[in-house]
């Protein structure tokens, strides 16, 4: 051990980033470095139980009482839940931006205890999986990489439709308006953010941007069946990673109760998603009439809806335990549910909330890898529709099949470890 690195990774408060950097964590630590996580101290033990060190931190003052893993998100989109109804450049002013104002307060807020963890550990890299900037990683004098676990929108280009608009590769006409709206609605919040970068040592952000791009190395979470075509080419420190799935400990086997009749199939909202209980109601009514049987990630609001007669649910469950079992996912296209999916070559029935939801669940279409619906307009006849034509079409099987055996075969959370391990060591 004392001849590795010492590697630190600062995930989002998510489980969708946090899980990423776990499986390319997995690989490091067995090959014998010292990997440090940065987490909320609402995670506090979670990734110690997995076998990590642990430092916590707060994007906020403490609260008056005790809170779950990620409460002030899951409050957060559940309060926010009636903007995810609405187009999403209308989201651009209601949503995105003060999401990004959020995020922003507490890169501010948090940023002298992460000097004060860099300053302990000094470690060899560091790897950030965020979608705003934390100055004190650029201003640390350490290499450091970025992940990008969200849609690679994230990283613009002209030829490409905007981010978090969910529009079509082909169709461009609304592109320009988007753009507009964005850089109108978030200019003061970036603007701000970007001098405060400036202040506390690291450099100004790129207009527009709210993150830096290392020097070094870049990683994005996107299969290349799905991803884009760009008009100008990634940087050379820029490297896809086509999967990033994680070894659990839980295994799975079918709920007798759910009996053998019928295809099986996951329902995930993510765990943010989830905590629309209104939503999540009447998915579960809509599914009710299928002939299929369902295993239901029921999220942190687990105790205010019930679950039809042909479903199983549990507040968590071991996603990747579970997909291997199941014949196709509904989701919430979150990045990391989608890649996970396509790892283990499932179709999907994507129903996008916000974020980069809109974008996965547009390439789930366009790649005929799935179904892009209206989360909260589509009919029963829809839904249920979409899930049957699914299970029966062959092409769209054997072409999920074929992703997901070449993803298997060449593992992104190795090639990841890799080029980590690269970097700590250069």
């Amino acid at each position: 051990m004392s001849s590795g690195s010492t590697i630190v990774f600062f995930p989002e408060g998510a489980y969708g980033p946090t899980n990423n950097c776990v499986g390319i964590g997995q690989v490091l630590r067995e090959r014998g470095h010292r990997v440090v996580f940065v987490i909320e101290e609402s995670f506090a033990g979670g990734l110690e139980a997995q076998g990590f060190e642990e430092r916590h931190m707060r994007l906020g003052p403490p609260p008056e009482h005790e809170e779950a893993p990620g409460q002030f998100w899951k409050d957060y989109i559940r309060e926010t839940a009636p903007v995810f109804r609405k187009p999403t450049i209308e989201q651009l002013a209601e949503f995105i931006a003060p999401t990004f104002e959020a995020l922003c307060d507490g890169a501010r807020y948090v940023d002298d205890r992460l000097r004060e963890i860099f300053d302990e550990l000094q470690p060899d890299a560091i790897v950030e999986d965020n979608v705003v900037a934390f100055p004190a990683i650029a201003a640390s004098g350490k290499k450091w990489a970025r992940i990008v676990s969200c849609n690679p929108l994230e990283v613009a280009d002209p030829a490409l439709p905007p981010v978090f608009s969910g529009y079509s590769s082909t169709y461009t006409t609304a592109w320009d308006e988007f753009r507009t709206e964005y850089l109108r609605a978030t200019a003061d919040v970036q603007g701000a953010f970007s001098e405060f970068c400036v202040e506390r040592g690291a450099p100004a952000l790129a207009p527009g941007a709210f993150m830096h791009e290392s020097e070094r190395l870049n990683l994005y979470l996107y299969p290349a069946e799905l991803d884009y075509r760009r008009r100008t080419p990634l940087a050379p420190s820029w490297q896809r990673i086509d999967s990033c799935v994680r070894d659990v400990a839980e295994t799975f086997s079918v709920p007798p109760e759910l009996g053998a009749e019928g295809a099986l199939i996951y329902l995930s909202l993510g765990s943010l998603g989830s905590a629309d209980v209104e939503l999540m109601t009447h998915l579960v009514g809509l599914l009710a009439d299928s002939p299929h049987r369902f295993v239901v990630s029921k999220g942190p609001q687990h105790t205010e809806f019930e679950l039809a007669d042909n479903m199983w649910g549990a507040e968590l469950v071991p996603q990747p335990a579970i997909l291997p079992h199941v014949d196709l996912v509904v989701t919430h296209a979150g990045n990391n549910t989608t890649t996970e999916v396509l790892h283990f070559g499932r179709p999907m029935v994507a129903l996008p909330l916000f974020w980069d939801q809109y974008d996965n669940a547009q390439r789930i279409a366009e790649a005929g890898v799935g179904v892009r619906l209206p989360t909260y307009e589509c009919a029963a006849s829809e839904l249920l529709g979409a899930i049957d034509r699914l299970l029966a079409d062959t092409v769209v099987r054997e072409r999920t099949r074929r992703i997901g055996t070449r993803l298997r075969v060449d593992p992104g959370r190795v090639r990841a470890a890799d080029l980590v391990e690269r970097l700590a060591a250069g």
